[in-house]
């Protein structure tokens, strides 16, 4: 296992690498500059401050300064908030985004992990339709639309909660979660439903109907775990999908997280923002993925015993 997870880190340095060189050469070849704004800055102002950024030295250099920082943990600091630099930014928005991100992925489990359970007890009926049905719709509709469905029926219609907002009351969080949740728990019906389908072919399956369990401790107890490998195969990606996909549900219901210095940065041409919010968001995306490898090969011992024999 512990070979297993080190060739995986290996594998992730080329990658990340790989992210980093394409996002600084491409913040750069944008139109326009970080200091560029409808005042004219005058000549020595705008030197001055592109000397003490760095901005003055060619290309490759500064790429190759950008990365000994990089080594150190340091991302840089922020062209558009002085005094503050990257590292600053990002601790300051994570934590709302993270607390979206979990309450997104709840709410992608609950409806998700039930109703890919009920689709799969009856397959080919209306049981199994009906879920299904409103999974590809979830898929189908992206989140720049259903936000403001839900903002227009529960919040302006009804009235019965917040349309933006991140503060203690706890409705400020309902629709933000549920927009960000509900592409996410169509993916884990479809994959549940699948899993459990396979799952209930098996021979110990029959064996335990043939035992005379009733059918909810034949799914519960022996099929569940099997059924459910798939989804949290797909658990590592889909937290590092929440992550980086708040941004939109962020600007919709002005949550106050990371996704907000990333949109202004992109704006405001932040350079180091940029690259800073995607080497930080593309490093969460490999490492969870990581952490869901391992945890499908903890429920699956076929896996655990080939990754152990490594």
């Amino acid at each position: 296992m512990w070979r297993f997870i080190g060739i995986r880190l290996l594998q992730a340095v080329p990658v990340i690498l790989a992210v980093i060189t394409v996002t600084f050469f491409l913040v750069r070849m944008a139109p326009g500059g970080p200091f560029d704004s409808e005042k004219a800055v005058m000549p020595e102002v705008k030197a001055a401050l592109e000397a003490q950024y760095r901005l003055d030295l060619p290309l490759p250099q500064q790429y190759l300064a950008y990365l000994g920082d990089l080594t150190k943990g340091d991302l840089g600091p922020s062209f558009k908030y002085p005094g503050r630099d990257v590292n600053e930014l990002i601790s300051a928005g994570l934590p709302v985004t993270a607390e979206l991100g979990i309450y997104a992925l709840l709410v992608a489990l609950f409806l998700g992990g039930i109703s890919g359970v009920v689709a799969s007890l009856k397959p080919n009926t209306a049981q199994d339709y009906i879920p299904m049905s409103l999974a590809m719709i979830g898929i189908c509709m992206p989140a720049f639309l259903f936000g403001p469905l839900l903002v227009l029926v529960f919040g302006i219609y009804l009235e019965w909660l917040p349309v933006a907002g991140w503060g203690d009351i706890p409705g400020d969080k309902i629709l933000p979660s549920i927009t960000l949740g509900t592409a996410y728990a169509a993916y884990i019906a479809r994959l549940g439903r699948a899993g459990m389908l396979e799952v209930m072919s098996q021979d110990y399956i029959r064996t335990a109907r043939a035992k005379g369990l009733p059918e909810w401790q034949v799914v519960t107890r022996h099929a569940l775990r099997g059924g459910m490998i798939p989804v949290v195969a797909f658990l590592g990606p889909a937290f590092a999908g929440l992550l980086t996909g708040s941004f939109v549900v962020e600007t919709i219901f002005q949550v106050p997280g990371l996704g907000r210095f990333f949109v202004q940065a992109a704006f405001n041409r932040d350079y180091t923002m940029i690259l800073g919010s995607t080497v930080f968001l593309s490093t969460l995306i490999v490492l969870f993925n990581l952490l869901s490898d391992i945890l499908a090969a903890w429920m699956n011992p076929r896996l655990r015993a080939q990754f152990g024999g490594r």
